[in-house]
């Protein structure tokens, strides 16, 4: 398989830069970093209804998009899992 390039919409970075947390921000980084070696990780799931999957970091969601045939993985929101599907 070969490296996804990882792309990251302009409103899910001031998403990440919202969480209080420092420890946790990086975290996220790494999780969504990581997409580019394996964008269908273990834990990860297709989102019913949508073209998009999401993985867990601790509270937080990271819902992405994946087209295989450009190896492009698009990040399009991260926050708490209470309101992102939203």
């Amino acid at each position: 398989m070969g490296r996804y390039r990882v792309f990251i919409k302009p409103s899910a970075v001031r998403e990440i830069e919202a969480v209080a947390e420092k420890k946790l921000r990086r975290l996220i980084v790494a999780r969504i970093e990581a997409l580019s070696e394996d964008p269908r990780p273990p834990g990860c799931e297709k989102l019913t209804g949508r073209e998009q999957y999401r993985v867990r970091q601790g509270v937080y969601r990271i819902v992405y998009g994946i087209e295989d045939d450009r190896l492009v993985v698009y990040v399009v929101k991260v926050g708490h899992r209470s309101s992102v599907y939203r």
